[in-house]
């Protein structure tokens, strides 16, 4: 996998160098770079090219990292109504699940890979980004800590009326995280495919259970 990825690389180096010296920019390199891109990579099991299309979104985040500057308010609000309507309550009206099979999700950064099987349960790789539980030694914290995010939440019960709110947030912000934040780096893991509806409600459970180890 290794070697995979150290030689595509180099043709997009020779790409950048190329626009570089010859002038070429904008259009001309973005199309340069994709082809690129699209002769560099091939499908191979269940790990197709899908990935490699930019939607519009995407695009738009892109352009203002590499500007240095935020989103104007206008287009940050349009990506966030546009991903809002993508989100798909729990079709049973039930949002909670296992909490330790969520927990086994949230700590899986496995799948998605050309060596992976469709039947396989994907990994939610949270502890990548997240503090889980006071437990653990080595997390990312690209993302906020999320130990006691119930508890700290006011969540006792989160089947009451009083929970609904927050509840329905964090399945909105595990199902596309863009409808709360334009340009979010959060992975969309209901939107995308990565987590099904019974392992988003896992991990749901994870969060909102009381008896969970993240609101211990």
């Amino acid at each position: 996998m290794k070697k995979t990825i150290s030689f595509a690389l180099i043709p997009l180096a020779l790409v950048a160098l190329s626009a570089c010296t010859t002038g070429v920019g904008g259009a001309d390199y973005d199309k340069a770079h994709a082809d690129v891109v699209a002769a560099s990579f091939q499908a191979n099991g269940i790990a197709t090219l899908d990935y490699l299309k930019q939607d519009e979104a995407n695009r738009l985040c892109s352009a203002a990292d590499v500007a240095g500057k935020p989103l104007d308010e206008k287009t940050a609000k349009a990506i966030e109504e546009a991903a809002l309507k993508t989100i798909k309550m729990p079709s049973d009206g039930k949002f909670l699940g296992d909490w330790k099979s969520g927990e086994k999700i949230a700590q899986s950064g496995r799948g998605l890979t050309w060596t992976d099987k469709a039947s396989d349960v994907n990994g939610g790789n949270c502890y990548n980004c997240h503090q889980m539980t006071k437990e653990e030694i080595s997390f990312g914290n690209l993302g906020p800590s999320l130990y006691n995010y119930g508890k700290l939440r006011g969540v006792t019960d989160p089947n009451a009326a009083a929970s609904k709110a927050i509840v329905e947030y964090t399945w909105g912000k595990m199902w596309n995280s863009r409808a709360y934040n334009a340009c979010s780096q959060m992975p969309r893991a209901g939107h995308k495919g990565i987590l099904s509806e019974q392992n988003l409600k896992d991990v749901m459970a994870l969060l909102l259970d009381p008896a969970s180890p993240v609101n211990k």
